[in-house]
């Protein structure tokens, strides 16, 4: 059994910072790429970034890169999520996920694992 359980989010001021984590239990977590996406009411989840089974694959949205680092310690089954220079815009429900694969993608569908969320709010 995957469990995925994210901690981390919280309110903060536009241009702070925040460090998500997401500790799986569950074996074979250093085989997958995992994945961060967001969700804001109303809209569909979009996806954020992701990496590969040893870290050294990453992708970003458009809307983050540059400010927001994905990472992963296979030591401790935790993704994590650095996000910098946060934005209203990035309010959201923030969600890791793990894929059933090696490689990462960024297609919420590609994902089988998901963590029940934890909040991200950035007040302008």
């Amino acid at each position: 059994q995957v469990q995925l359980v994210e901690s981390g989010g919280g309110l903060v001021q536009a241009g702070g910072s925040l460090r998500l984590s997401c500790v799986a239990s569950g074996r074979f977590f250093s085989s997958y790429a995992l994945g961060w996406f967001r969700q804001a009411p109303g809209k569909e989840r979009e996806f954020v970034a992701t990496v590969n089974w040893n870290g050294d694959g990453v992708d970003y949205a458009d809307s983050v890169k540059g400010r927001f680092t994905i990472s992963r310690d296979n030591a401790k089954n935790t993704l994590y999520l650095q996000m910098n220079s946060l934005k209203p815009e990035d309010t959201a429900i923030y969600y890791c996920a793990r894929r059933e694969r090696s490689s990462g993608s960024r297609a919420p569908r590609d994902y089988y694992y998901w963590g029940q969320g934890t909040q991200v709010t950035v007040s302008s």
